[in-house]
């Protein structure tokens, strides 16, 4: 039986490939025990003040999960700073957090934290 001029290059290289040990296959080049996304992580936030309430929105477009946290500090020194509970912005997730002050805001920010 003969192989046409067009099979026989093709038959040949298919035969090279299957013969070829393991290692010598290609894959990925991750190290051991670490994750491909291990660089990026965290949610973006933009905080809005109005008067003396707050409200953020936190999206988090990585893999990992982001533990977010409001925190308000007030102008006034008798108004009590306020820190929001934590909530678990999940991969592709917005969260909506929101804090107040009884007069005007001095600062806000987000803490971010890798849950597990």
């Amino acid at each position: 039986m003969r192989l046409s001029r067009s099979l026989a290059p093709l038959s040949l290289a298919l035969a090279l490939v299957l013969s070829l040990p393991y290692d010598a296959l290609p894959h990925a080049r991750v190290a051991a025990g670490a994750s491909p996304s291990s660089g990026r992580f965290g949610a973006s936030c933009r905080t809005t003040v109005h008067g003396s309430q707050v409200v953020a929105y936190c999206h988090n477009p990585y893999v990992d999960i982001d533990r977010v946290r409001l925190h308000i500090e007030c102008a006034r020194w008798w108004d009590i700073d306020s820190d929001s509970a934590p909530a678990d912005a999940w991969p592709a997730m917005t969260v909506r957090l929101t804090g107040r002050c009884w007069k005007e805001i001095r600062s806000v920010w987000i803490s971010h934290q890798k849950a597990r």
